[in-house]
């Protein structure tokens, strides 16, 4: 298994309430040259978290920091003009919080981080720093 350090939080970066599957992301991904969907976890809009890549394959979702993190996406993080919003359902807010504990109790020498932390980009459109501070 990989040593993982980091668990690395992003956004799908598509518009609040639009529907988008691991089937999606995986498919895109691919165009852009990747083997497979980048992510480990993906959060859908209704809560429900669906496995992307296994976690003891490297991920491709963070320039620089794939080799010992863990790539999740909540669904969302647009509004309908395309801008950074926090567009989280109650749902997501939920699950997202119990993935990370739950990833942080498997990996408890990992912290958490906002994709925005690593690169130029407001992906995941909110404070994680703030959201997920121990």
């Amino acid at each position: 298994m990989r040593k993982i350090n980091k668990i690395i939080i992003h956004c799908s970066a598509t518009p609040a309430g639009r529907n988008v599957t691991v089937d999606d992301i995986d498919r895109w991904h691919r165009q852009r040259g990747f083997n497979s969907i980048g992510y480990h976890y993906v959060i859908y809009l209704d809560g429900t978290i669906h496995a992307g890549r296994p976690e003891h394959i490297q991920g491709a979702h963070c320039k620089g920091q794939n080799a010992h993190s863990i790539g999740v996406c909540y669904i969302g993080g647009c509004d309908c003009h395309m801008k950074p919003a926090d567009t989280r359902t109650p749902q997501q807010r939920e699950s997202l919080i119990k993935l990370v504990d739950l990833l942080l109790n498997r990996y408890p020498d990992a912290s958490v981080h906002g994709h925005n932390e690593f690169t130029a980009k407001a992906c995941p459109s909110f404070n994680v720093e703030k959201e997920f501070r121990r």
